[in-house]
């Protein structure tokens, strides 16, 4: 089952729930970021640490 969940906040990449398994983020803040994005986000707040 594919059910379409919402758009990456960050590149606007599609994100849905594969049998169910979110293929992406759902961060603190309410916002669904992709896996991709989900990385650059983190590898950016690392370096300014």
């Amino acid at each position: 089952m594919k059910e379409f969940v919402g758009s990456c906040h960050l590149c606007g990449k599609e994100i849905f729930c594969m049998d169910g398994f979110l293929n992406g983020i759902h961060t603190k803040e309410g916002k669904v970021l992709c896996f991709d994005c989900d990385v650059k986000e983190n590898d950016y707040k690392n370096k300014e640490a």
